[in-house]
């Protein structure tokens, strides 16, 4: 496996609590895989066998419901880890895992790190920690359907983008098309450009995959601030 490929794998939450010999051990038997944009990586209800860390690209979690509509769970990119929580047990993936964009991925099989455990059941927790964190993720998510507006959530959205230390003008590339943000946030397409719509107040301007914040810490005082303040601004 190529050294910047184990940065990676070693930087994600599957594998950055473990100390160098075990992570070693897991990725040995690691292979990586290219596809492209909408390969299927594992499907809704399959036995799950494999773990995956995303080295490039982007990765999409959804869920069909029974009336046919796709629900979006997650979306991983570079460094993030993914089916971690039932290939432990062997169970069947709860949703489905698809390219968005062409990707590189890490797989590892779960027998591999099963193994590890038996011999070395001291790492189970570090190992844990990374499902605790794809909850809290999901905790997260939930409370920004709950208790966010439409425009706040999208005004979130971009922030993950922006480096924690800006400040003032900057410009944020969307790391993929704007059907998927839409799904990623619970909402429309439709939904998704009236809230980017909303944001002009704010100082956003959309324009094809860029959008220019004009203040950063102003959209993140309009993301914090009572959903109820945020709708009298529309």
């Amino acid at each position: 496996m190529p050294a910047d490929h184990y940065h990676v794998a070693r930087k994600s939450l599957l594998l950055a609590g473990l100390p160098d010999d075990a992570a070693k051990a897991i990725l040995e038997h690691a292979r990586v895989r290219e596809m492209e944009r909408g390969a299927t990586v594992f499907l809704q209800g399959e036995r799950a066998a494999a773990v995956y860390i995303v080295v490039e690209g982007w990765i999409k979690l959804y869920r069909i419901a029974p009336n046919g509509a796709e629900a979006v769970v997650g979306v991983f990119t570079r460094g993030h880890s993914f089916g971690e929580a039932v290939a432990f047990t062997h169970d069947a993936y709860p949703v489905s895992a698809e390219c968005a964009t062409d990707c590189r991925l890490i797989r590892i099989e779960t027998d591999t790190i099963l193994r590890l455990l038996r011999d070395k059941p001291e790492f189970a927790l570090s190992l844990l920690s990374a499902t605790f964190a794809h909850l809290h993720r999901l905790v997260a998510q939930i409370e920004q359907l709950k208790a966010q507006t439409g425009a706040q959530r999208v005004a979130e959205f971009l922030l993950e983008h922006v480096p924690e230390e800006a400040e003032g003008s900057i410009d944020v590339t969307l790391p993929y098309d704007k059907v998927l943000i839409a799904g990623r946030l619970g909402m429309k397409p439709e939904s998704l450009s009236r809230a980017f719509a909303k944001l002009r107040d704010q100082g956003v301007r959309v324009k094809q995959n860029h959008a220019v914040i004009e203040d950063v810490q102003s959209l993140r005082n309009y993301a914090e601030e009572d959903p109820a303040m945020a709708w009298s601004k529309g």
